[in-house]
């Protein structure tokens, strides 16, 4: 069973700004049905739909969703309650009106989606090796990059993650846990990160990155 990252402080002070309770007017307070529903992020004001085929066990606030791909358990902070609607989705509210809750309530609904999302359809990541002679091969557990290195560069590959190598240079890695493979994929780019001149080293496939020109003798 695998763990969801879990939530620590450093999530909080994410540069969103409360609106005082003395500046909302009285025709936005009337729309409302509480000051805190006002100021409820907006991407936490969203249900979270359960396909089938996905099961969701709540104990508390800890949550342990299984599917097709796997099963994630996370426990999630108090500053933020949970409600099941008579669909089988999720509502999430804020548990407090204070900027930490107001931070962790989009933050907490984002988490729940992505390990429904995760079981039930996983996620990916696909790199690109730019480079002559650079190429990726699989090694049992392991993935080898030759990267211009006097050494061959050997990374374990962790347990939940899948990766396939296409025409040597072309790497897909995928899992049902986001964190771990967007983690792995970044361990793979930072062994040689794109350079700004000639474009080599390993980029995502999507990575646009701009270069710069040479200079001149």
């Amino acid at each position: 069973m695998a763990h969801a990252p879990c939530l620590h402080s450093h999530f909080l002070g994410n540069g969103r700004t409360l609106t005082p309770a003395s500046h909302i007017s009285l025709r936005h307070r009337s729309q409302c049905a509480s000051i805190t529903e006002c100021k409820e992020s907006r991407i936490g004001k969203q249900p979270v739909g359960v396909p089938k085929g996905v099961e969701v066990k709540q104990e508390g606030l800890t949550f342990s969703v299984k599917g097709p791909k796997g099963e994630l358990t996370q426990t999630f902070s108090p500053l933020v309650k949970f409600e099941k609607l008579e669909d089988g989705s999720y509502r999430l509210y804020m548990a407090k009106d204070t900027r930490e809750s107001h931070a962790f309530h989009g933050l907490s609904r984002a988490l729940l989606n992505n390990m429904v999302v995760g079981v039930s359809e996983g996620f990916s990541k696909t790199l690109s090796l730019r480079g002559v002679g650079y190429r990726a091969t699989l090694d049992g557990d392991s993935i080898n990059l030759n990267l211009g290195y006097s050494q061959l560069v050997k990374i374990k590959i962790p347990k939940g993650i899948e990766v396939k190598v296409e025409r040597l240079t072309t790497v897909h890695i995928s899992g049902f846990n986001k964190s771990e493979v967007g983690q792995f994929a970044a361990i793979i780019r930072s062994k040689r990160e794109p350079e700004p001149y000639k474009g080599k080293g390993v980029r995502y496939i999507d990575e646009f990155v701009r270069q710069k020109a040479g200079k001149r003798r």
